[in-house]
């Protein structure tokens, strides 16, 4: 499977995003809260992603924009987790991670809760 995060795996249609937060099935994990709908699969990708996290909680665009390329590294190595249960059903998913804590946190613990968090997002697929 390959690792990069791509440009087509980007959600970046308003229609979709207003679809995404309209169907608001969720998952949680702290500090990261998974948004999900599911999707007809559009080309080559299994999913879209958009990632979130909180000006009011987070003044500084540095701030923000680190957590966001650590979340998006997390992603990156991880999202074979969930290609598996697509491929294996032949569906799409439009994906929006919310990062809900107060204060900046390390690599680590944002990948163990990507990983977390996939996983149960993969058992939410599968049951649908």
């Amino acid at each position: 499977m390959n690792q990069g995060f791509t440009k087509d795996e980007k959600l970046k249609s308003r229609k979709q995003i207003t679809n995404l937060f309209s169907k608001n099935k969720n998952v949680f994990s702290y500090p990261l809260k998974f948004i999900y709908a599911e999707n007809k699969k559009e080309g080559s990708q299994e999913a879209q992603l958009l990632i979130s996290v909180s000006k009011r909680t987070f003044k500084h665009a540095v701030d923000r924009n680190h957590m966001k390329r650590l979340i998006r590294e997390g992603y990156r190595k991880n999202k074979g987790i969930i290609y598996d249960v697509l491929n294996e059903k032949e569906t799409g998913i439009l994906l929006g991670i919310i990062f809900v804590g107060k204060e900046l946190i390390e690599y680590q613990q944002i990948e163990a809760s990507i990983i977390k968090g996939l996983t149960k997002l993969k058992v939410s697929i599968k049951k649908s």
